[in-house]
């Protein structure tokens, strides 16, 4: 895989940190979860592939553990707000000290400096500060934030995985590491450039609502079906209306123009009457095989039913027949290989992890006695 033999600590935390470690183990590193001791339930619902070592790291030889895991590691990932590890002694200076080569990613909502930077905060707040809360939601509504898919998972973790990879390209010509400031504000802005760069060509030039991809066409919405289904309805480009209104079996003579903004909500109305005449799947029998640019809303059971997702298996079940997308991209020579074993608990690969990092069995039974690191219970000890 694109990522073998890239070994990566990624010390325990929420959404963002955990999506961008599992990211690296599908593509083939060896991701190593450093979780807190006395936990019993793991939070991190996105484990796939990695392996937990349970270490406490409020005491001086859990903290020399995880330093001396770093000085044999590629790379840190660590979720923690800004001067969180400088406290424990874990800072950049001094693992980079250790060893030069470590990428050291710093995964947080507003970066590693100015006002923000020791703010608590989720998605919704790092979304307003990022400028493209203020464009989502429908004319007349108040915004509202797309799950917490735009800052945490797209502009925290998926951009903090291109940065570590970036990194990890970049030490092949310096053999130098380097540390990573991945904010998830300035993440889910980076995201949205396009709403700033296109908005001199009329795309967003007016209210929120009211533009074209953001709920204010008619032609690029979603419509409830009699049987109580949505439609999701894309047709931008002539070509692509002129058979939306041929499906519908629409005079374009009878209607307003396409781009006729005051008439939009005519025209929307127009759409939702018809297109609440017939069910989903009559109308995806319409549309199928076209080019109208209009595709059932299906539900997350339903998706990997459908023949395309079918046919290029965009959707896997681990071993306890849990479903999951598949990982993406798809590279032709070294496809992700994402294992389906269930996720670790806490501390299942403790006296394992610690072995291969040159830890004696004797070392190992020591600290498991005195509590600084843990197994898992139910694991058996050296």
């Amino acid at each position: 895989m694109a990522l073998a033999g890239v070994r990566v600590l990624e010390l325990a935390g929420l959404a963002p940190a955990p999506f961008c470690g599992m990211i690296l183990a599908d593509f083939g590193a060896k991701v190593i979860r450093v979780d807190r001791t006395k936990v019993s339930t793991s939070v991190d619902t996105q484990g796939r592939g990695k392996k937990s070592v349970a270490i406490d790291l409020k005491t001086s030889e859990g903290l020399a553990v995880l330093r001396r895991l770093c000085m044999r590691s590629d790379v840190l990932l660590e979720p923690y707000r800004k001067g969180v590890m400088e406290k424990l002694g874990l800072g950049p200076q001094e693992l980079l000290k250790d060893n030069p080569g470590l990428i050291y990613a710093r995964l947080t909502g507003y970066g590693q400096s100015g006002p923000l930077s020791t703010a608590a905060g989720h998605d919704i707040n790092y979304l307003a500060m990022s400028g493209l809360l203020s464009r989502l939601g429908r004319s007349g509504e108040k915004p509202y934030a797309p799950l917490n898919l735009l800052a945490d998972f797209a502009g925290g973790g998926l951009a903090c995985a291109l940065g570590i990879v970036l990194a990890l390209l970049e030490r092949t010509r310096s053999g130098k590491g380097q540390v990573i400031d991945a904010s998830m504000a300035e993440g889910a802005a980076y995201v949205g450039s396009f709403v700033w760069k296109s908005g001199s060509v009329g795309m967003w030039d007016r209210p929120r609502g009211h533009n074209l991809l953001d709920s204010g066409a008619p032609f690029y919405d979603t419509y409830r079906t009699s049987d109580g289904k949505y439609l999701a309805v894309g047709a931008i480009e002539p070509q692509f209306y002129r058979l939306l209104l041929k499906g519908l079996e629409l005079d374009a003579g009878t209607l307003p123009p396409q781009m006729s903004f005051r008439d939009w909500p005519e025209l929307r109305r127009t759409f939702a009457e018809r297109f609440a005449s017939k069910t989903q799947a009559d109308w995806s029998e319409v549309f199928d095989g076209t080019d109208a640019c209009v595709t059932p809303v299906l539900s997350l059971d339903q998706v990997s039913s459908h023949p395309h997702n079918q046919e290029r298996a965009s959707f896997i079940r681990d071993s306890s027949g849990e479903e999951s997308p598949r990982p993406a991209p798809v590279l032709s020579r070294t496809p992700a290989e994402p294992r389906l074993t269930p996720d670790p608990v806490i501390g299942q690969n403790t006296a394992e992890v610690l072995q291969e990092f040159g830890f004696t069995a004797a070392e190992i039974e020591r600290m498991q006695a005195g509590g600084v690191v843990q197994t898992s219970p139910g694991r058996a000890k050296l």
